[in-house]
């Protein structure tokens, strides 16, 4: 058996399509998290940004937990933060960065990839099972 092949259920050599095929280098570590996925994607659909208060409820995040992972969203530069005032009260705007907009696209890009291999392996995997009925029968 070659460096580049590997046995199959059957036992016959297959070669592999891509070696690292299914690494998905694109699933970002500080974006593959449910609480920040959730933080960009509110922010990426309101591009003006949204208070803290706003992003909270529509995350479901506690003040803790929220201003926990904005720390983590803001040293990847991928959101900012903005401390300002209104009528004497302090508001915290919070702004998808452009390079947290690409950083995001590209992200859900390789999503889709997975999603899509899925989606194949999931017929292959039909169709092999009906082709077993069928000879069977």
């Amino acid at each position: 058996m070659s460096a580049k092949a590997a046995k199959n259920e059957r036992g016959s050599e297959a070669p592999f399509a891509h070696e690292g095929r299914f690494a998905y280098e694109g699933l970002d570590r500080v974006i593959h998290e449910r609480a920040r996925l959730s933080v960009l994607t509110s922010l990426v659909t309101n591009p003006k940004g949204l208070a803290f208060g706003d992003l909270k409820q529509l995350c479901a995040l506690t003040d803790g937990n929220l201003n926990r992972h904005l720390r983590v969203l803001e040293k990847g530069k991928l959101v900012e933060i903005v401390k300002k005032h209104d009528h004497n009260r302090p508001l915290t705007i919070c702004r998808i960065t452009a390079s947290g907009r690409a950083r995001y696209v590209e992200y859900l890009e390789t999503l889709e990839q997975v999603i899509r291999d899925a989606a194949r392996g999931a017929k292959d995997e039909a169709r092999i099972a009906g082709n077993l009925a069928v000879t069977r029968a």
